[in-house]
């Protein structure tokens, strides 16, 4: 029954946010080659720039940056898109001050963005291979101003297709696999048992094993981390857990996997691991130096979204699953 409800509870705290990433999905081509295409730093650094405002978790940031990587951006900045975006946000800015303290508050957001601009650069050493074709009508796909008065709902429509139609045929099974293990994960291995283990890099260690394959969004991570800190373990460690937990999941892995291929699979898990280790442990000596002290304020998990919308979404959004698997059923 505890499988359930957190697998219920995972799932709808994805839904919405799924949804609004399958809205972003389509991109304007000519743009995004243009800004995210060639080149290493200059993409990387716009795509965490553009990423880390954003409200989308590590599930409703895929269909998002799949949309990116077809629409012409770089592995490079597609990874650097995919990692600051779930890491950090206004909300979650806002309500690590409220829990955390004005130096997690600092050091979370900039520490999201070394995490994200140091993989993607990381991932930019790796030779490019052609993403998979969009499947968008050309006029739709590059933003073309020519197109026809009298079709003007086409765009709207073919958008709509290749967001909810091949897009989630194409995320579905890995989103699926992603959330089922990530509630077996916080099942059996809930995080805030490991505040017993104490601090140092071995905690580090276990919080980024911990973090890596589990769903967790920004905000909700944050009283968690809150709890964690005020039973005893460094803010260092709690922070490689913000940055780990929300970054990826195994939904994530396997679609960069399929999408990417393996080797950026791997420079993507190794860029999480080193810089939020480093981060961690960078955090830790910085506060000892400087004799800061951070304390947590731990208090219930705030509400971002009213429970009608997150059911709203979740109802939508199984419907359209359920279409895309009988859609592959009868290709079989």
């Amino acid at each position: 029954m505890a499988f359930l409800h957190n697998l219920m509870a995972i799932y709808l705290d994805a839904a919405f946010w799924l949804v609004i990433g399958l809205l972003k999905a389509w991109m304007p081509a000519d743009l995004l080659q243009r800004q995210l295409g060639q080149g290493r730093l200059a993409p990387t650094l716009k795509a965490a720039l553009i990423g880390a405002p954003l409200p989308l978790c590590s599930c409703g940031v895929l269909p998002a940056a799949l949309g990116l990587r077809r629409a012409g951006a770089s592995n490079s900045a597609t990874v650097s898109f995919m990692i600051a975006t779930p890491e950090t946000g206004p909300d979650s800015i806002a309500l690590s001050y409220a829990l955390l303290g004005p130096i997690m508050a600092v050091a979370r957001p900039l520490a999201a963005l070394f995490s994200a601009i140091t993989t993607g650069l990381l991932t930019s050493l790796i030779p490019e291979a052609s993403p998979l074709p969009s499947t968008l009508p050309v006029a739709v796909a590059t933003g073309n101003c020519c197109s026809k008065p009298a079709n003007q709902q086409q765009p709207l429509l073919s958008s709509l297709h290749y967001a909810f139609v091949d897009m989630l045929d194409d995320i579905l099974l890995w989103l699926a696999a992603g959330l089922i293990l990530a509630a077996l994960v916080m099942t059996f291995i809930p995080p805030t048992a490991l505040a017993e283990v104490g601090s140092g890099p071995l905690t580090m260690l276990l919080m980024l094993v911990v973090g890596i394959p589990m769903y967790i969004c920004a905000t909700a991570s944050t009283p968690l981390a809150a709890a964690m800190l005020a039973a005893g373990l460094s803010p260092g460690a709690v922070l490689v857990f913000l940055l780990a937990g929300p970054a990826t999941n195994l939904a994530t892995m396997g679609v960069i996997g399929k999408e990417m291929g393996r080797q950026v699979l791997l420079a993507y898990l190794l860029g999480i691991a080193a810089s939020s280790l480093l981060m961690g442990v960078a955090l830790d000596v910085l506060l000892e130096d400087m004799g800061w002290v951070v304390d947590a304020s731990v208090a219930g998990e705030q509400e971002w979204l009213p429970d009608w919308l997150k059911h709203l979404a979740g109802v939508g959004l199984l419907t359209a699953a359920l279409a895309s698997a009988r859609r592959s059923l009868k290709q079989r």
